[in-house]
């Protein structure tokens, strides 16, 4: 009898060593931190989170509505996320403990996974409110995104290179993409900044509602920010309705990061993924058509996770 029990336990014991049956099998929880619904962050990490719940054996994957990039970031040091969405200024203020920006401290657990797409800063207002320039913004009422978020950081940076700051206007919101845009629609305010993806769903329902005007931010500013994080680029023509010329401004490359107790063999499945399914992604964004793995550690602010490192080292992005 005691035989029999013992066989039994030690065959129990190799099934599970083998992988034995599913019940055997630990669930992977990929929570994806995101953005407001009315960005590109959301939309992009809803399809993410459903790819990797098909793909990633075990995994049960999510995505979270959030403040977005520096929000973001807080969420990771302390374990409440496996993958979010960040700008790179707002991953480099986390990584170095920048106050200003919303971090009390250094997040020294954040570890980078790939280099994405840009976002652009698009400043739009309403084209009867007579603003066409940045200076022509003094004295009106803008919404400049969630306090402390990434495009309200972006605000800050680009106003402060401009000579402006948030006391040259009539008022200042604090307030989510599509916030803003039912306010512009409301005329309860006069322009919005939103940082995003080119073509991003907030302003083409704008577009869609009343004439806009989308203002320029000129090279020279861009590069008054002074940081390498900011690069001058171009709104194309005809991206939002109405809009009929190319349109000066600043764009800031996306990071999706992670952070050090994620599992090496999990990360490296995530990262494997995203890059295996980016046709799939780009059905659900155009941006996605951005995103070059040859670029995907190109100015990364944080250590790269060993799990991503892993996957550049297979298709040669990193040299072993």
């Amino acid at each position: 009898m005691r035989f029999k029990k013992w066989f039994t336990g030690v065959a129990a014991a190799a099934m599970l060593a083998v992988g034995g049956p599913a019940l055997a099998q630990k669930t992977q929880f990929i929570n994806i931190l995101t953005g407001g619904q009315s960005g590109v962050y959301y939309p992009l990490g809803v399809a993410l989170a459903q790819i990797y719940a098909e793909e990633i054996p075990n995994a049960r994957a999510t995505a979270q509505v959030t403040k977005a990039s520096a929000e973001n970031m807080n969420l990771l040091q302390a374990g409440r996320g496996e993958l979010a969405w960040s700008l790179a200024d707002s991953v480099s203020d986390a990584w170095e403990g920048n106050e200003e920006a919303g971090f009390k401290s250094k997040l020294d657990k954040l570890r980078g996974v790939a280099r994405t797409y840009n976002n652009f800063i698009q400043i739009v207002a309403n084209a009867d409110s007579g603003i066409e320039t940045l200076e022509d913004l003094k004295g009106k009422r803008i919404s400049v995104g969630a306090a402390r978020s990434g495009t309200e950081l972006n605000a800050r940076a680009i106003f402060k290179a401009a000579d402006m700051s948030y006391d040259d206007f009539d008022k200042v919101e604090y307030l989510s993409f599509g916030e803003s845009v039912e306010l512009m629609k409301n005329r309860q305010i006069d322009a919005t900044l939103q940082s995003a993806g080119l073509g991003v769903s907030s302003i083409r329902d704008l577009a869609t509602a009343i004439d806009i005007q989308v203002i320029s931010i000129p090279a020279e500013i861009v590069e008054n920010v002074g940081s390498p994080a900011y690069i001058p680029a171009t709104i194309p023509a005809g991206t939002y309705d109405g809009q009929d010329v190319d349109i000066p401004t600043a764009a800031i490359p996306n990071f999706l990061v992670t952070h050090e107790d994620v599992p090496e063999e999990v990360v490296y499945e995530m990262t494997k993924v995203f890059f295996d399914n980016l046709e799939s992604l780009q059905s659900t964004h155009n941006v996605i058509k951005t995103v070059d793995i040859e670029k995907a550690v190109e100015g990364m602010p944080v250590p790269v996770h060993p799990g991503a490192e892993r996957y550049y080292k297979e298709v040669g992005v990193i040299e072993d």
